[in-house]
């Protein structure tokens, strides 16, 4: 079994897919690092030597924010916004879209479920 970053690799998948396993590493940062090392995205990471994927190993370390190093820089990010008071983060205060999607008809994901939301006034009484 790989392990790189602290996450474990599949070896059955090309190297170029396995590689976006990683938090971080997408899959043209992953084509970017096999074409650095003259590597075959095609082949499987089972077939690449050990000492390929050492070299692998030290360029993310080197060179890529990764996994939880990651993480708590964009939670930090995410703080900072909301600390200043910025309209992005008000956005995430209030759990709505922040990159200026529209918010009537969509983002369910967002929001929650749907709730039906009466006019605010109240019925009038029944006459007998």
């Amino acid at each position: 079994m790989i392990r790189i970053a602290g996450v474990n690799l599949p070896e059955n998948k090309r190297a170029v897919i396995a590689l976006t396993y990683i938090e971080g590493i997408g899959l043209s940062t992953s084509k970017k690092i096999l074409s650095s090392l003259t590597l075959d995205e095609s082949e499987n990471l089972s077939k690449v030597s050990e000492g390929q994927i050492e070299q692998i190993r030290s360029i993310i370390e080197k060179d890529y924010i990764v996994e939880g190093d990651l993480r708590v820089g964009v939670t930090n990010n995410v703080k900072r916004l909301k600390n200043i008071g910025t309209y992005r983060g008000l956005r995430h205060i209030k759990n709505l879209p922040v990159h200026g999607q529209r918010t009537k008809t969509n983002a369910r994901t967002k929001r929650g479920k749907k709730i039906t939301v009466g006019s605010g006034r109240k019925k009038a009484a029944e006459k007998t």
